[in-house]
């Protein structure tokens, strides 16, 4: 006989146990609560119903109250309210995949919608027990809730955005799995009020994980749970509403906002060293890089990349942050005021010394810096169609940023304040046009424009009506990205520079010491040795943690450059565009821009350049126009060091070794650069001369190293050359003379200098190579006249070097210019010159300057000699006056005319030319002559009254003047000679 058929289940029964296999709950006690511990029969509730002659049956109806009666009671084996909620909402989702392959529709549609409202009741009391935690009973013991302080929220979204191990170590696996779709219905389906408490708390463990980690940290997966909440309008509202995110307080600095303010311990995430009470683990130094000198190449290599890649992460999380912050009207405003803070609280960053407990870290500024320039990125287009939104009122109107306190280009902030008062610029207002453009780029980024109001207290100090002043969010962007990268990337930038100079200093000092100690080792030399060790591993470690994360990072730096291209770009614009000449007055417009925008410009160009590769694709002509067109002109850049750091650009482009170059076509191909390059170079040249410093006499000598190792590059170049004689030739009283005299001068100073410094040099070597005499004198004068001896040793080789320089220009130089050198002002001080340089290296006192290794100082005495000779030939064949051979002869304190003789012996032993010796030696018979004829004249016209005399080198006046102040009479060429290095006069002539 055939089985019956299983009776078909109503959808009362059906709707009861898909509502007990949700909930976990039994209205009856039957065996079904003693299977699973985790259901619990509900006695009062089932009597409830029944005396209400209700079946004892879950439905709909009864859903929320059998779920309020499971959470308020008191059952031992009962699951926690959080777990216990997640679970019926899983369940429900389970419930709802089988509800899915049911064939009745409308069985199929009633149960979906069963199935809905006890999710959505699971997560609705969700809600309630979170932001009410003591409301429903919690079996866990007190132990377990402390350990369980976090959100426990936490677990459920770190499975939602990290359900992979990811680049930092860190994985998922085995936490807490959310039901698919929880969360969204979560966030999503909710007011602010019910969700403002528990949002503020996750934020805040959110902030406290990544307190003091470090790049190998795991800030993955609360960087990725802080994105994914801000995606929510509720999870954004919240953030920018929490008390943290800008933090008050009476002591508030950079540092306090770094470290509690929310999205700050994000930011400070690093490779880069910190102070050691902020240090973050793990220790990126010590674990990648420690003994990195005995590490493989490949081990280096793999750690350089690990830490791009997870700072890399970092700044994409955090700018995607930013931007879904920024996109939502709500909350833009928020993050302008905050990133405004950061950088004003920050400004001393700026300082050479920076306080690390009042200023936030470099970690955090260098990722801040990498964070804006992705904002910036949509405005930095190839063709900068977008320069035009940036609007130099800013600088003035701005309250975010208070950048007229910077150091201007040109103008005082007195002529600032008086030129915003006549015109009345603070009253400005942004264009509906302009914002609706910039709602439309910013968009394409996930971010629309920004409006700002500008205080009326900063614009009635300036005499303007404080009106409310809007920028478009490009203008905004664009200087808090200027100023954010002055803190920040290139600040950092320096910090490189200074520690890789001060482990230079240690080397040297090491290694002193550890030649002292090989002499003569005591137990305190031997503890300096070790100090100074440790010290050399920790700098070591420190230089690799700022390579790792900021000059391996091409992109970076590319970006950085792309943003400064649009900053000269937009500067060159305040002045009319690229071209030549500069209006007659430089606008205020350009003149009151900081000084600070160039200067970190030119600074970074100057860091990139000497990372390989790292301009590669750069396009450099802007920022070659830019250099040629600003570098000697004071009327629009004042500071003549930033004009010399521009100098410091081009050197670095400077093709070198023959081969070929990415930047040979900016000098030999570009237009501006053929036609003004070197003009500029030589007033430059003659500018640097007064830099109004108190180093400016040691400072001149850096600057013109420069301009010479460029100009010689320059000579090499035929159209340069064409042009540079041209301006001898037009300049020939004017700029060039005055270049002349200042090579001239620095000339005879630093070779005066040198062999100077090596016959003390020779002394301090014979002091110690008598062994016992050196033995006997106490240890700490040894050790001071070592340094003094290292410190001589530096000091030669740097004036050599210079004055090589010097003299191979003017040997280069006057083989197809000679006429400025001959003329009357110049001409004594020319041949004086070149006889003072003979005497000392082929008259009596040559063999003092002999060295054990002169190559070692940059002392090379024949080359020296050779260029001498030659330049003493070049002025002769240019000399069609024959005024040469009597400048030559009149020198009295260094002429000899046997020099000439012996300075022809030494060339023929080197294998000079022997033309050249030829007329070298015919230039000797010739100031022979000279001077015998001057003798004769002398001797003719006997006595010469004073009144005939040069009141200054009591010579007799060839072409008297009357100086206009003073009324005294003097000869033209001596007075022009000493006028040359200050400034011209007026002379009457007599």
């Amino acid at each position: 006989m055939a089985a019956p058929k299983p009776q078909k289940r109503s959808p009362e029964e059906i709707e009861d146990i898909i509502l007990r296999k949700v909930f976990l709950v039994s209205l009856t006690d039957t065996a079904e609560s003693s299977s699973d511990s985790r259901i619990v029969y509900l006695e009062m509730t089932a009597a409830e119903i029944l005396s209400e002659g209700k079946d004892l049956r879950l439905s709909r109806d009864l859903m929320e109250r059998v779920l309020i009666d499971r959470l308020s009671g008191d059952f031992s084996s009962a699951e926690p309210p959080f777990q216990y909620l997640i679970g019926c909402y899983r369940r429900a989702f389970d419930e709802g995949k089988k509800i899915a392959s049911m064939k009745d529709k409308n069985v199929k549609s009633e149960m979906e919608s069963v199935v809905k409202q006890a999710k959505k009741l699971s997560v609705s009391y969700c809600r309630i027990h979170l932001g009410n935690p003591e409301l429903f009973p919690n079996p866990l013991d007190s132990n377990e809730k402390s350990r369980l302080s976090k959100s426990p929220l936490l677990p459920l979204i770190f499975s939602e955005v990290g359900s992979s191990v990811d680049g930092f170590g860190g994985s998922s696996a085995g936490s807490t799995q959310c039901p698919p779709g929880f969360l969204e219905e979560f966030f999503r389906d909710s007011d602010f009020d019910s969700l403002d408490s528990i949002l503020k708390g996750l934020y805040e463990d959110l902030r406290g994980s990544v307190i003091k980690v470090s790049a190998l940290g795991n800030f993955q997966q609360p960087l990725r749970a802080l994105l994914y909440l801000v995606s929510f309008p509720v999870g954004a509202k919240s953030l920018v509403n929490h008390p943290w995110w800008i933090p008050k307080g009476l002591y508030l600095n950079g540092r306090v906002i770094e470290m509690t303010s929310i999205l700050g311990p994000f930011f400070h995430v690093s490779a880069l060293p910190d102070h050691a009470i902020f240090k973050s683990q793990p220790d990126v130094g010590l674990q990648c890089f420690s003994e990195a000198s005995t590490r493989r190449p490949t081990d280096l290599s793999s750690s350089f990349t690990t830490i791009k890649s997870v700072m890399n992460n970092l700044y994409d999380g955090l700018a995607e942050v930013l931007l879904s912050l920024l996109k939502n009207m709500d909350t833009r405003e928020n993050v302008l005021e905050y990133l405004a803070e950061v950088i004003n609280k920050n400004s001393s960053r700026a300082h050479i010394q920076v306080d690390p407990l009042s200023c936030a870290s470099s970690g955090m500024f260098v990722s801040l810096s990498a964070v804006m320039l992705r904002l910036c990125e949509p405005f930095l287009d190839v063709n900068l169609t977008k320069r035009d939104k940036i609007d130099p009122k800013y600088v003035f109107n701005s309250n975010r940023l208070d950048l007229r306190a910077s150091t201007a280009l040109h103008a005082s902030s007195e002529e600032v304040a008086e030129w915003l008062n006549k015109n009345n610029l603070g009253k400005t207002d942004g264009s509906r046009q302009d914002t609706e453009v910039e709602n439309r780029l910013l968009q394409s980024q996930g971010a629309t424009s920004s409006g700002s109001t500008a205080s009326g207290s900063s614009n009635a100090k300036l005499g303007s009506t404080g009106n409310k002043t809007k920028y478009p969010f490009i203008c905004e962007c664009f200087f808090m990205t200027a100023r954010v990268l002055h803190l920040g990337l290139l600040k950092a930038f320096s910090d490189f520079k200074h520690l890789v100079q001060d482990i230079q200093r240690c080397e040297d000092t090491l290694s002193t010491l550890k030649a002292m100690q090989e002499h003569s080792p005591t137990p305190a030399l031997e503890l300096d040795v070790s100090r100074l060790e440790k010290e050399m591993e920790s700098y070591s470690q420190e230089k690799l943690c700022y390579e790792a994360q900021m000059l391996r990072d091409g992109a970076l730096i590319q970006n950085a450059l792309s943003f400064y291209r649009l900053m000269v770009v937009w500067l060159v614009s305040l002045v009319g565009g690229f071209k030549m000449p500069l209006p007659s007055t430089c606008p205020m417009e350009f003149a009151a821009m900081p000084e600070h925008f160039v200067e970190d410009a030119m600074e970074l160009l100057i860091f990139a350049s000497r990372i390989p590769k790292a301009l590669d694709g750069v396009l450099l002509d802007d920022f070659m126009n830019f250099i040629i067109m600003f570098m000697a002109s004071p009327e629009f850049i004042r500071n003549p060091y930033l004009r010399a750091k521009m100098v410091e650009v081009l050197n670095c482009w400077m093709p070198r070794g023959g081969g070929s170059s990415v930047t040979a076509t900016l000098f030999e191909g570009h237009q501006l650069s053929l036609e003004y390059l070197v003009r500029n170079l030589l007033k430059l040249y003659v500018d640097i001369e007064f830099t109004g410093s108190h180093t400016q006499f040691y400072d001149k000598f850096n600057i013109r190293h420069n301009i010479a190792e460029l100009l010689e590059y320059l000579w090499q170049v035929p159209s340069h050359r064409n042009a540079w004689r041209q301006i001898a030739k037009e300049e020939e009283k004017g700029v060039y003379l005055t270049f002349l005299n200042f090579l001239v001068n620095d000339s005879i100073y630093l070779l005066d200098e040198s062999l100077n410094k090596i016959l003390e040099l020779k002394e301090l070597e014979a002091e110690m190579s008598n062994t016992t005499e050196w033995e006997q004198r106490p240890a700490q004068e040894r050790q001071e006249r070592t340094r003094l001896f290292h410190s001589q040793e530096n000091i030669i080789r740097i004036d050599m070097k210079l004055a090589n320089e010097d003299v191979s220009m003017l040997a280069f130089t006057s083989e197809q210019i000679t006429v400025p050198f001959l003329l009357p002002e110049m001409v004594e001080r020319v041949a004086s010159m070149l006889n003072y340089f003979l005497l000392q290296l082929v008259g009596p006192q040559r063999k003092s300057l002999t060295l054990k290794d002169p190559e070692k100082y940059e002392f090379r005495p024949k080359q020296l000699l050779k260029q001498i000779v030659y330049i003493y030939v070049h002025l002769a064949r240019g000399d069609t006056e024959n005024i040469f051979p009597a400048a030559i002869s009149k020198d009295g304190r260094s002429y000899n005319e046997q020099l000439f003789s012996a300075a022809a012996d030494v060339l023929r032993k080197i294998g000079e030319n022997g033309r050249v010796i030829q007329e070298f030696l015919q230039l000797g018979a010739k100031a022979k002559v000279a001077a015998s004829e001057a003798m004769d004249t002398e001797a003719a016209l006997g006595e010469i009254p004073d009144e005939f005399l040069d009141p200054i080198q009591y010579t007799l006046m060839k072409d008297p003047v009357i100086l206009p102040s003073s009324r005294i009479t003097v000869d033209r060429p001596v007075i022009q000679r000493r006028t040359l290095s200050t400034v011209p006069i007026l002379l009457r002539t007599c």
